[in-house]
């Protein structure tokens, strides 16, 4: 009887018909392997003796009977190829493995140096020595180049105060309790795994003895351009997600305040969810949850890496990605310092008309102490100097104090194109390569064919608006970005980085880094087929950085690209500057549970043709209260229908580039050219028609020609 159980287990493990044995790598994909180990699986039919072998040496004993298959981890990769062969009776497998480093790369390029390390900083200890020649962060006996420190594990629990704090060897009389998925109702303790994965620190927690099987990755946002380790964000203990029992997977190499090359980051979430399905298995799933560089990590992540890091996603205050925001984002401060410098812009409700971005006479101005700001100055300021300046950074951390040889930071060109100089590529003088462009651009176009602005206005605002030096030309910023500098030498709109005149003359973004960065994954195109529910609270009144428009430009993009993005649904919820605020995620979560559920049941129908009842588009109010759902709840924002309920709830704005007659889905970084005669004779500038004067006055500021989107 016992013989006659053993043969049944083995054929329920069996491999498809036809395939008398398979061997696979779980963990990753095989030529992607690191860190020295991977999670294999043999699959095999009837009770012949299985053996495997990894390089030659048998490792048999580490699998184990698993559901899926006999599954082990298979340790003591070489670094490089690899050969593990499985054997039953008179078949056999192989399977080549290649392995890399824990620190990387696998397919990112080189590492990038100076690299700042912060072990130290977030409880790992110092970063260790791997060098002798005086190069990265001075430790006891040397030099870390890689900042790698050694695993670590530890517990914690929930405190009924809301806190994290250490579990002690007998139960706190302050520990809290949470309701699982299932629930059932436990003690909120947590086990947590911290260390470094491809240079970046990694966590991976969850709760004890609750696991449900399924895994959150937690992305984060911000701006920053890298040569740095990062620290854990708050995200990696996500309190609602590790009290459903969810795994929480987090890297400092996945958070965008960390850095903006998501070829990179896309590596290193792989390498992280590696090692996560060695230490557990694979979960039912994994979903994506994230906020702003969060939710474009999961736009991009999805459309580059497929299902390998997650199977679904809730981006929070989208963007499609980063790379194109720097088109529009670009022209704010030239708009600002034009309009800071001419009365008819004093009313700041009427800035909206140039930027398209959202204005308020109301709102108070944090650089004037004022009534009176905009999206351009509440969100965007300063983002041209770092993004652009390769002679500023807001990287001040102390722990540069401690990197060699001296001087090294001064060493970086600080700039969102150079820290992905791998991409945009090199010129000639030795800075990398920068796409920004606004030559044809005119700003303001369609508040003239609206009839917001005169036919004078939109010439002096083209003519007067500028552009920016290359970054070799460019000099230190003043005050408020230099502390020291202020209050005197005052340039918030980096005056002294422009080129100004009357007529300015505008920028050419370079051709190589513009192919270079559409062939490369950093922008998103709309190749995407995971389930996706993009939230965001409305924050347009706010001014802020987030605005709406971007859940749209991703769908639009969707659309462009095959036609069908019925894999994603916008979800609005208001906001009120005075009011709490509603959280859609706990339901977001909800649904996306059920939407895995059907396509585990029904995996024919696809992931669009699987959406459960609630995944629709829909909007909510402050209490989280549904005002509306369905298919046309959006109607007029991408089509001519008659506004639908959510969409006159949410009025949209735009950006300066769709103000000068770009597409909604933004993107274009070098616009198509055409003559100021040809612009005039397809009637683009609604009934004006510019005088003999004025005609030449557009050719004096456009000699190229204008934009023909």
């Amino acid at each position: 009887m016992k013989a006659l159980v053993v043969l049944i287990v083995l054929a329920s493990l069996a491999p498809a018909p036809g395939a008398a044995l398979a061997l696979d790598v779980l963990s990753s994909r095989p030529e992607q392997v690191s860190g020295g180990d991977a999670l294999v699986r043999v699959r095999h039919h009837k009770g012949a003796r299985l053996t495997v072998t990894r390089n030659g040496e048998d490792v048999t004993s580490a699998f184990r009977e698993t559901p899926d298959g006999l599954t082990g981890l298979v340790t003591g990769l070489a670094v490089g190829d690899n050969t593990i062969i499985a054997a039953a009776g008179p078949h056999r497998r192989t399977l080549k493995v290649r392995n890399h480093p824990i620190e990387g790369p696998i397919f990112s390029g080189a590492h990038q140096y100076p690299f700042l390390c912060k072990t130290e900083r977030s409880g790992l200890g110092p970063p260790a020595l791997d060098n002798q020649d005086g190069q990265g962060m001075r430790v006891a006996g040397g030099w870390s180049r890689d900042c790698f420190a050694p695993t670590v594990t530890d517990r914690l629990y929930r405190s009924t105060d809301g806190t994290y704090k250490p579990m002690p060897d007998e139960r706190p009389a302050d520990l809290a309790t949470t309701t699982l998925l299932d629930g059932r109702t436990v003690d909120f303790v947590v086990r947590r795994e911290r260390g470094v994965i491809n240079r970046f620190l990694y966590s991976i927690a969850m709760i004890e003895n609750g696991w449900n099987g399924r895994a959150i990755y937690r992305f984060d946002g911000g701006v920053a351009i890298g040569h740095d380790q990062g620290t854990l964000g708050g995200s990696a203990l996500d309190p609602y997600g590790l009290g459903k029992g969810y795994a929480i997977l987090h890297s400092s190499g996945t958070r965008t305040s960390t850095h903006y090359n998501l070829i990179l980051g896309g590596e290193t979430a792989l390498m992280v969810k590696e090692r996560f399905i060695e230490q557990y298995g694979r979960p039912l799933y994994t979903v994506g949850v994230g906020g702003s560089g969060g939710a474009i990590q999961q736009y991009v992540y999805g459309q580059n890496l497929g299902d390998r890091v997650i199977d679904a996603a809730i981006p929070q205050y989208s963007y499609p990605d980063m790379v194109t925001q720097t088109i529009h984002v670009g022209d704010c401060e030239l708009l600002e310092r034009y309009m800071d410098h001419n009365p008819r812009w004093a009313r700041w409700d009427d800035r909206t008309a140039l930027i398209g971005m959202n204005a308020s006479d109301t709102v108070a101005n944090p650089y004037t102490g004022r009534p009176g700001s905009d999206e351009c100055v509440e969100g965007w300021r300063g983002l041209t100097p770092l993004a652009m300046n390769p002679l500023w950074t807001s990287n001040n951390d102390p722990e540069w104090e401690r990197m060699d040889p001296p001087g090294v930071k001064d060493t970086v060109q600080w700039t969102h194109w150079d820290d992905l100089r791998k991409v945009y590529g090199v010129d000639e003088r030795g800075y990398a390569r920068s796409t920004w462009d606004n030559v044809g651009v005119q700003y303001g176009l369609k508040a003239l064919a609206d009839g917001v602005i005169t036919p004078a206005e939109f010439l002096d605002v083209n003519a007067k608006a500028g552009s920016w030096k290359e970054a070799a030309d460019m000099v230190r910023e003043g005050c408020p970005f230099v502390q020291p500098a202020c209050p005197a030498d005052f340039d918030p709109w980096s005056a002294r980085n422009a080129r100004l005149g009357d007529p300015a003359p505008r920028r050419a973004g370079d051709p190589i880094a513009i192919r270079n960065v559409q062939r490369s994954g950093l922008v998103f195109r709309g190749d995407i087929d995971l389930p996706i529910i993009d939230w965001r609270h409305y924050l347009e009144d706010r001014l802020d950085m987030h605005n709406s428009h971007q859940s749209f430009a991703v769908r639009q993009r969707m659309l462009n690209h095959d036609g069908r993005a019925g894999n994603q649904v916008i979800w609005f919820t208001d906001a009120r500057p005075d009011g709490p605020r509603s959280d859609q995620t706990p339901e977001a979560l909800r649904v996306i549970d059920a939407w895995m559920a059907n396509i585990r049941k029904y995996p024919a129908r696809g992931v669009a043709g699987n959406r459960p009842p609630q995944a629709v588009d829909r909007c909510f109010a402050t209490d989280g209260t549904q005002i509306a759902a369905g298919p046309h709840v959006w109607d007029g924002i991408l089509d001519r229908r008659s506004p639908g309920a959510c969409t006159q709830r949410f009025p949209l704005y735009s950006t300066s580039r769709i103000v000068a007659g770009g597409p909604l889905e933004g993107g274009v970084h070098r616009c198509r050219l055409q003559p100021v005669a040809r612009a005039i004779a397809k009637g683009l500038y609604g009934s004006w028609r510019p005088t003999a004067d004025e005609r030449s006055r557009l050719e004096q500021i456009f000699p190229t020609g204008v934009c023909d989107y």
